[in-house]
C-alpha cells in the first residue's frame, strides 16, 4: 500500500482571526454538516456547498474541526472563496478549523444532490444531464439549442429554448 501525503491546507486570510469562545460549539459532526449546509456556493448562491457535493469530509475533535473540500474543477477560482467562507463559519461557531483541498477523486456532477438539481432548475439553470439539457428551465420545452460551450462561469454553457426563446445556463457534466 502506498501512503498518500496529507492534503495541503487551503491558504486562508482568516488564520489570525480569534476563535469565538462565548457559546457552545457544534457538538457533533452532523452539527458541523448542518452549519456547512448554510454556506452558499459563491457562483450559484441558490445552492449550498453541501448541495454541490464539494464537502468531502468533516472530522470533529473537541473544538478542532477538519473539513476537506473538492473543487468542481482544477483551478476553480471559487475554491479559495469557499475555503474562507468555511473557515469563517467554523470560527464564528467557536471551532478551530483546518480546511484542506482534496482533488482525488475529482469532483463529478454526480455528487450534486437532488435538492441542488431542483434548486438549479428553479433558478433558471438547467441541471447536468448526460446529453445536454433535458428541458428549458423556464418553460419546460425539450427543444433547446446550444448557443455557446462557454457560459457565465467555466462550469456552465449557454443555451436557448426554441419554444420560449429565453437563454439559459446549463451546468455542464463532469
Amino acid at each position: 500500500m502506498v501512503a498518500r501525503p496529507a492534503p495541503a491546507p487551503v491558504p486562508g486570510a482568516l488564520a489570525d482571526r480569534p476563535v469565538r469562545r462565548d457559546g457552545p460549539p457544534p457538538a457533533t459532526e452532523g452539527d458541523v454538516w448542518a452549519l456547512l449546509s448554510q454556506i452558499p456556493d459563491p457562483e450559484i448562491p441558490v445552492i449550498s456547498i453541501t448541495d454541490l457535493g464539494i464537502v468531502r469530509e468533516v472530522a470533529l475533535d473537541g473544538r478542532a474541526v477538519r473539513v476537506a473540500i473538492t473543487p468542481t474543477y482544477s483551478g476553480c477560482p471559487a475554491t479559495f472563496v469557499i475555503a474562507i467562507a468555511v473557515e469563517a463559519a467554523l470560527l464564528d461557531a467557536g471551532l478551530t478549523p483546518t480546511v484542506t483541498s482534496r482533488i482525488d477523486p475529482p469532483w463529478t456532477t454526480d455528487w450534486l444532490t437532488e435538492a441542488a438539481r431542483e434548486k438549479l432548475r428553479r433558478y433558471g439553470i438547467a441541471p447536468p444531464a448526460t446529453r445536454g439539457p433535458e428541458a428549458c428551465p423556464h418553460c419546460g420545452a425539450t427543444t433547446v439549442t446550444q448557443v455557446s460551450r462557454h457560459g457565465s462561469t467555466p462550469c456552465k454553457a449557454q443555451w436557448r429554448c426554441d419554444a420560449c426563446a429565453e437563454p439559459f445556463d446549463y451546468f455542464k457534466c463532469h
